[in-house]
């Protein structure tokens, strides 16, 4: 290690001196606070401008310094768990001079990626997979004879999830050498909730506790400076006592030594806590307490509203820099939050459900309204689908607020627990399709795919607010069976919002203009693009006929009749991958009759994609209003029918 820089240098350039941890390693630990001070600054001044998650990385910077500074990364894995946590990680990794570019199109990403930077042990967009990956890792390790250290900070609500007690389990029972840090700061992108965070809370805010901790620890030192004898009877008595009194009883119940709770924001603390337990082999857990949000103070009074910012704000207030404009279409989500609760109103069956997004979701409306009838259950979507199964076999009508690639952790579920018993249960899906900036862990691509395989199951996509409601309205006096209802990110084509509800046929089209030989059939809010590419077709003498199918499960196979009749190529354009979506619903259609048009399906091609906006990404894939005037053109060129 080169020798230890000065102490006595200014705030402001420690941080301009660091590339990579190992020129943070060369610091001396008296300077590790300043270095954390200009962290916290540097993610304050790149979210102002650019925007991005924000508390959850300003909770977690003095463990950030504090891990480079002791683990020798990237040797030492180490493996965040939310994602959304690792900004400062990625500014000392490297890619400082690049932040600008987080979350843009060709950019950083907004979460670790092992692709991008060796220093990403593993990529993270979800959350509750940190500690089975890290055995994983631990595991191979072992195996192979060498000897880096791995780490997992499992934070913002990711241990509500089963699959990291599942780890955890499994992790104590394995006895491998690694360390767990548990990042308690109450919050997901939502306050916490269920039983593990009031036992948390329960030990890391209670005086008595904490006095008595101190006090005996104070004690224990004594004896510990006797001899030997008085030394293993103290370190016995230390550990019974720690069993009986912290949230320590827990985790050693699934083999771990338990350490904490122990202050997240003193860096040097951290520091000192992490070199001790690098010689502590065995699994086990850090338990730090840290604030979501630290040293801004906005973020730290609205910890929900600055989980992200997605428009520039000012950095020492938080006011926003860009006036919102004013007459901008709501938001789907809102439609959906509005909607539940006048359908709340007229009928005491429904109920809310979300994994742990109210706020994301809307269900915090009739959180507020009712109470007793929506429920948060944390990140826990197996749990959140067949709690509706439960829910509905006493004859409520569960509607489940989920984002679309959340809800591929409950596919089993949906098959097992919903489908076979023919429960109506409601799945509200937000997030369907491509999302934007948070990129691949993200995108909602894969429902339509993987739900009209499910027998028992109604699949339909609303294009405007208006069909949002009127479908929720008509799943909600459905009985027969279960109904997912699939919208993107962001806001509907503005079309006026009627008074009330109506009922909706179900498995039914609507044709939106008529045409000749092409036809195009569309799903969702996308038609808005095929009316763009259709206007300007119209200006080259192309007139193709425009249907909104709205139902991918079932089919309106009687209008698909009438159009395979009339259009020698049909075109099939949706927000999702074409690989066993809504074209090949179409095109399967198609494949058993005589009389067949030539199907083209425009969507997502059967590869990862990346982020950007969302109409970066749809122009990208050639699924935006130029992919489909070029496929318009093409399909006049050379028209075919097929026996």
């Amino acid at each position: 290690m080169s020798p230890k820089q000065s102490s006595n240098e200014p705030i402001g350039t420690l941080l301009d001196s660091i590339t990579l941890p190992k020129d943070l390693r060369k610091l001396d630990p008296s300077q590790l606070e300043a270095v954390s001070d200009d962290l916290r600054k540097k993610i304050i001044e790149f979210v102002s401008e650019y925007g991005g998650h924000f508390g959850a990385s300003l909770g977690v910077v003095e463990l950030t310094v504090a891990l480079h500074y002791v683990y020798n990364t990237p040797k030492d894995q180490i493996v965040w768990d939310v994602g959304h946590q690792a900004y400062g990680h990625k500014i000392l990794t490297g890619r400082k001079d690049q932040f600008h570019s987080n979350r843009k199109y060709q950019g950083l990403s907004g979460f670790p990626k092992r692709s991008e930077s060796e220093y990403d042990a593993f990529g993270v967009g979800h959350s509750s997979t940190s500690i089975s990956a890290a055995l994983g890792m631990a595991t191979a390790r072992d195996l192979s004879g060498s000897d880096e250290q791995v780490v997992a900070v499992i934070g913002d609500g990711a241990l509500t999830g089963g699959m990291a007690f599942e780890a955890l389990n499994h992790a104590g029972a394995s006895k491998s050498d690694m360390l767990v840090i548990l990042n308690d700061n109450n919050m997901s992108i939502d306050p916490n909730v269920g039983a593990l965070k009031e036992y948390l809370a329960e030990i890391t805010t209670s005086k008595t506790y904490n006095k008595f901790r101190d006090e005996l620890y104070e004690a224990l030192g004594h004896f510990k400076k006797a001899g030997e004898g008085m030394r293993k009877f103290a370190s016995r008595l230390e550990g019974a006592v720690v069993a009986a009194t912290t949230p320590g009883a827990l985790f050693r119940s699934f083999g771990f030594r338990y350490y904490g709770p122990v202050d997240g924001h003193d860096v040097d603390g951290l520091r000192r806590h992490l070199e001790d337990l690098k010689e502590v082999r065995g699994p086990k857990l850090l338990h730090i307490v840290t604030v979501k949000g630290k040293g801004f103070a906005p973020a730290e009074r609205e910890q929900t509203k600055w989980h992200a910012s997605s428009s520039p704000f000012d950095k020492i207030t938080g006011k926003a820099l860009k006036a919102k404009c004013s007459g901008v279409s709501p938001k789907f989500q809102d439609v959906f939050g509005e909607a539940i609760v006048q359908l709340a109103e007229k009928d005491d069956r429904i109920v809310g459900i979300t994994p742990a997004m109210p706020s994301g979701s809307s269900l915090l409306p009739m959180m507020e309204a009712f109470p007793n009838r929506a429920f948060d259950v944390g990140i826990a979507e197996q749990h959140a689908v067949t709690f509706g199964a439960g829910l509905a076999t006493q004859g409520k009508k569960a509607f489940v607020a989920i984002y679309s690639t959340f809800l591929q952790r409950g596919y089993d579920q949906l098959v097992h627990d919903v489908a076979i018993q023919k429960l109506p249960v409601v799945f509200c899906i937000d997030r369907a399709g491509l999302v934007g900036a948070d990129g691949p862990t993200h995108h909602g691509l894969y429902d339509l795919a993987y739900l009209r395989a499910i027998p028992n199951m109604i699949v339909s996509a609303p294009r405007s607010e208006q069909d949002l409601r009127d479908m929720m309205f008509t799943a909600s006096t459905y009985e027969k069976e279960a109904w997912a209802i699939r919208y993107p990110r962001g806001t509907g084509p503005g079309e006026p919002i009627e008074q009330g509800f109506k009922p909706m046929e179900i498995g039914k089209g609507v044709t939106l203009r008529k045409g000749e030989e092409l036809a195009v059939l569309t799903l969702g809010p996308i038609a808005s693009y095929a009316e763009e590419a259709l206007n300007r077709a119209e200006e080259s003498d192309i007139y193709a006929t425009h249907v909104d199918m709205r139902f991918v499960k079932p089919l309106d196979t009687e209008l698909l009749d009438e159009i395979a009749a009339t259009h020698h190529t049909v075109i099939t354009v949706e927000d999702g991958t074409v690989v066993g979506g809504f074209g090949s619903a179409v095109a399967e259609y198609y494949a058993d009759k005589e009389r067949r048009p030539i199907v083209k399906r425009i969507g997502v091609e059967d590869r990862i994609v990346e982020h950007g906006t969302q109409r970066e990404l749809h122009d990208e894939l050639s699924m935006g209003p130029e992919g489909i005037y070029a496929t318009l053109l093409e399909s006049v060129k050379e028209p075919i029918r097929l026996p």
